[in-house]
């Protein structure tokens, strides 16, 4: 139990690292919360700072969740309950960082990480309905959203799991759709920006 709790502590403080806020704050001397969405995520990177800093968020913010199960992983000898609760504890560790004073991002990119080692074939299959929504409204928080919703499902349509990998990722579904609200209220008035891989604001 002790590499457990040790396992959700290191997942819940790594994904409070805001790698977004660094890269830009080490490339341009500016803080992103104040720029663009105000998001530290990669799209708000991608969209404020250039496309090599948005990349390199998405796979910094990624690889936090992928190593965050891994090491629940690791300490516990395979516990999906374990596994399960570091996934939960990364994304949240993300979304309301205690490095910045429990603000954060959406944790979409710590949510592919996450499940990624946890349940990748679920994963591509929501990963693929994801993308054919951005090729087709240019809508990344559409693809997200949708996405997100529809994970549960996959997950247990593909997998039938126990009972916590199935209850994470219905709490991760939930986090991420409920960080996406304003963009919610933006595609139903008609204004949501539509996602271009390169910067838009100077």
């Amino acid at each position: 139990m002790i590499n457990g709790l040790i396992a959700v502590v290191v997942a819940y403080l790594a994904g409070g690292i805001p790698f977004g806020f660094i890269i830009v704050k080490l490339m341009t001397g500016k803080n992103v919360m104040q720029s663009g969405s105000g998001n530290i995520g990669a799209t708000n990177v991608l969209r404020t700072t250039g496309r090599f800093a948005g990349v390199l968020t998405l796979l910094l913010d990624a690889a936090k969740g992928f190593g965050s199960v891994w090491l629940a992983d690791s300490l516990t000898g395979g516990s999906v309950f374990w596994m399960s609760f570091a996934a939960l504890a990364v994304l949240f560790g993300h979304a309301f960082s205690i490095w910045l004073k429990f603000q954060g991002g959406k944790a979409v990119a710590s949510f592919v990480g996450a499940f990624a080692y946890l349940a990748p074939v679920p994963l591509l299959a929501v990963l693929i309905i994801f993308i054919a929504l951005l090729a087709t409204t240019r809508y990344l928080s559409l693809g997200s959203i949708v996405a997100a919703g529809l994970f549960p499902f996959a997950c247990w349509m593909i997998l039938h799991p126990d009972w916590p990998m199935l209850a994470a990722a219905a709490i991760s579904s939930v986090l991420i759709i409920w960080r996406h609200r304003g963009n919610i209220d933006r595609i139903r008035a008609g204004n949501e920006n539509v996602f271009r891989f390169g910067r838009t604001v100077k």
